[in-house]
């Protein structure tokens, strides 16, 4: 279960690459899309820091 917490962050950034990659192919680059891309990527990031600083 500890190695499923500890890749969660990942998991969020790779959402978040995956929704900006959507916006690209699909041609309907809004502004609420993208942000939304760039706060999942920028919150995958630093919640995988977070949790591997935590959980050991």
């Amino acid at each position: 279960m500890n190695e499923f917490i500890k890749s969660l962050g990942v998991i969020v950034l790779l959402i978040g690459v995956l929704v900006l990659i959507g916006c690209m192919y699909a041609g309907a680059a809004s502004n609420s899309a993208l942000l939304l891309g760039l706060g999942l990527i920028i919150g995958g990031f630093l919640f995988h820091i977070f949790l591997n600083k935590k959980v050991e």
